[in-house]
């Protein structure tokens, strides 16, 4: 069996995720960089953000058929209505995604030498303001393509993989909420995955990746909120810690019981501290664990000192998210396996 390729985020001057910030990161991971001596968040200033789409074409998937596919994507974002997220598209351009001009380009590239990964997204960032001015996108191409309505076996839905790329070019990060196991022929193969974000494609021939979450849309309407999205909506935050220490890199889901919504974060300094933002109010229902289901360095820089050796752990008490605020400091202890 073929493993399932990875959606990974090859940065080009963005120079690691949002996780190592000393006050915990509300919603969702973010993508940002070092700038000035500062860590900032990659998000755009100017919206609606402009893109192109290269001239290129694959067996299956001609450049008509490619525009009207990534525009769909786009439009799935857009579409979130407690986000101000904007996109506006520019044609079909001859240059090619990951050229420094100034453009936000989409479409194909062989990189064979890339062989579990059916796209990726790089950005260029401005050395003396930080502004994000441009963020390419590249589908591998040795890698089979399809735009069918319902999907095609064999071959990987163009639509789905955009959606999720274009979140990294929009600034999120990659979610943790989805299930794997390993595969006979090496990596890992989804069973179920409770984000678009999350970094381990669907097989080919799904189109499970064409509809957000509601970890997604927390996470799009966090980086770019509609006016009273944080009135609308509240936030739980806390400590993750083992043998009375912080905690860094534990998963933290909240499950709202009403509507079986399901946003996550991670607890992401030396203290354990985790902020879920974005949550509908009532009751919820939190959940911790280990981030061993993927590869860690999907979310975390190599060098981050991500805990893996403790339980699934579920708090004794149900905790109610208020309306416009936050649930109070929620205090978890996990212990070793």
């Amino acid at each position: 069996m073929t493993p399932v390729p990875f959606r990974r985020t090859v940065a080009v001057v963005v120079l690691a995720l949002v996780a190592l910030a000393t006050a915990p990161a509300l919603a969702y991971l973010k993508l940002g960089f070092d700038f000035d001596g500062r860590r900032l968040s990659l998000r755009w200033t100017r919206v609606p953000v402009p893109y192109f789409v290269s001239q290129t074409s694959v067996p299956g998937v001609s450049p008509s058929d490619f525009q009207l596919a990534v525009d769909r994507a786009f439009s799935t974002w857009a579409e979130v209505p407690t986000s101000a997220v904007a996109f506006e598209p520019r044609g079909i351009t001859f240059a090619l995604p990951g050229e420094d001009d100034e453009r936000s380009t989409l479409g194909f590239l062989a990189r064979p030498d890339l062989d579990r990964v059916l796209a990726s997204t790089s950005f260029l960032v401005d050395g003396v303001s930080g502004e994000l001015i441009e963020a390419d996108i590249f589908f591998n191409s040795v890698f089979p393509w399809s735009v069918h309505p319902g999907g095609e076996a064999g071959r990987y839905d163009l639509e789905s993989v955009a959606l999720h790329e274009i979140g990294h070019l929009s600034g999120l990060g990659h979610s943790a909420l989805g299930e794997t196991e390993f595969s006979a022929g090496g990596g890992r193969r989804v069973i179920a995955a409770g984000a678009v974000m999350f970094p381990i494609a669907f097989p080919a021939g799904s189109t499970a990746d064409r509809t957000l979450r509601a970890d997604d849309v927390a996470g799009i309407s966090d980086l770019y909120p509609e006016p009273g999205f944080p009135d609308r909506t509240g936030s739980v935050s806390g400590h993750v810690t083992k043998d009375g220490r912080g905690v860094f890199g534990a998963h933290v889901a909240a499950f709202h019981l009403s509507t079986g919504a399901l946003v996550g974060n991670f607890s992401l300094n030396e203290d354990g501290e985790f902020s879920i933002a974005g949550l509908a109010p009532g009751p919820h229902v939190l959940r911790v664990e280990p981030l061993d289901d993927v590869d860690v360095d999907g979310f975390f820089p190599a060098d981050a000192p991500v805990t893996l050796d403790f339980r699934v752990t579920y708090p004794q008490r149900i905790v109610v998210v208020p309306r416009g605020g936050d649930s109070g400091v929620v205090e978890i202890e996990v212990v070793g396996k």
